[in-house]
């Protein structure tokens, strides 16, 4: 499987989703107007983000070959483009509203106004009222794409106002082939991260090309496998949270630095040199900015841990069944036997949900370890606290 239309603005980077594109492209050139609102649903991984890029770089571009103002979308500078992404635990009111601000703002240069919202599933129903009303009295020329993973992360009242667009999974060695082109990986240790990351193309890449990401995953499942007892737990707990945070500092930390000296280089403040006092609000609102940020860096860390723990189970569940196709973890399939004769497939199930329960418990702000040392046990015991 190759891209779509590689060498066409403004597709090129999108990847495996040829009827989507196809329904985007006879969108942005209907002669008529497209949908007001859209949600591109997929799993994480999928492209929604790359998806809409690109359709906002078609829709805003005033011909088919108005090359020059794709670009200028894709890189996000153009003047009719609006892009959230946010690197926060959820979208604030704030946001939402500053968006809806701008919402009603005629297009300056382009055919549209785009309004790009990735992780729309971060709104609360408070910000999702907020942006309601945009979306039931849509403002001409303005088109709201949101992203999220599925419908049901949004609520019904803004599902009913959009057009859903849903995406689909690519295979595993779909996933292997696209990055051993795009990474020049051993074709072996791209299958493997393909499976791994249960598909998702941008962790694949990174376990294709990061050694020590493969082996923190493959010594934390091992951990989980391995432990017996309340004690064992405990441990196994404060290593996934502290590895976690580990790359979560490691992620952020170089990022920091060079947006702290970008800033200081803008106000006039030589390196090295003493902050004014003027300058020191400004300094406080960045700082806070990179809290959040790593915040939701280490929360998704933890996620993509419970998601992997969650293939472990899936898989105990499938050999249960006699059923040995499609195994993500084949590296401790010895493992996974042992825990599936050992285990009922109540056990299993009611551990799968404890998991599905801890993703939930980490996102609405509970304390890590706790929430880690909570599942681990349930995994060891069997029941669930």
């Amino acid at each position: 499987m190759t891209s779509v239309a590689a060498a066409e603005l403004p597709w090129g980077d999108v990847w495996g989703q040829h009827e989507a594109v196809s329904t985007l492209q006879r969108a942005a050139h209907d002669e008529g107007s497209p949908a007001h609102a859209w949600l591109i649903t997929g799993p994480p991984g999928s492209g929604r983000s790359t998806l809409a890029q690109a359709f906002a770089a078609a829709l805003i571009a005033n011909a088919p070959d108005d090359h020059a103002t794709m670009r200028q979308v894709l890189a996000g500078t153009h003047p009719d483009l609006m892009a959230l992404r946010t690197e926060g635990v959820i979208i604030t009111i704030k946001q939402a509203r500053a968006l809806v601000e701008r919402s009603y703002f005629g297009p300056s240069l382009g055919r549209y106004r785009v309004i790009v919202m990735e992780d729309a599933d971060r709104m609360t129903e408070r910000t999702s009222n907020v942006l309601l009303k945009a979306l039931e009295e849509p403002p001409e020329q303005t088109i709201w794409l949101l992203c999220a993973p599925s419908e049901a992360d949004l609520l019904p009242t803004i599902r009913s106002r959009v057009r859903t667009l849903r995406l689909r999974e690519p295979e595993v060695d779909d996933v292997a082939r696209l990055i051993v082109e795009r990474t020049g990986a051993d074709v072996d240790v791209a299958e493997q991260a393909a499976r791994h990351s249960q598909r998702h193309i941008g962790m694949a890449q990174r376990l294709a090309t990061d050694t020590a990401s493969r082996q923190r995953r493959d010594e934390s499942l091992r951990a989980v496998l391995g432990g017996r007892t309340i004690g064992d737990v405990v441990e196994v707990a404060g290593r996934i949270v502290q590895a976690a945070t580990d790359d979560a500092k490691a992620l952020t930390a170089e990022r920091d630095e060079a947006e702290r000296a970008s800033l200081l280089r803008t106000v006039g403040v030589p390196e090295g040199s003493r902050v004014p006092p003027a300058v020191r609000a400004q300094i406080q609102a960045l700082e806070e900015d990179q809290k959040r940020r790593a915040t939701r860096s280490l929360r998704d860390g933890l996620d993509r841990v419970l998601t992997d723990m969650q293939s472990v189970y899936r898989d105990v569940v499938m050999l249960q069944h006699d059923r040995q196709e499609g195994i993500i973890n084949l590296e401790v399939i010895d493992d996974l036997r042992r825990v599936a004769g050992e285990w009922s497939q109540e056990r299993t199930l009611r551990v799968l949900d404890h998991i599905t329960d801890t993703r939930a418990a980490i996102e609405q702000n509970a304390q890590p370890a706790l929430a880690l040392e909570s599942l681990l046990v349930t995994v060891v015991s069997g029941n669930r606290l």
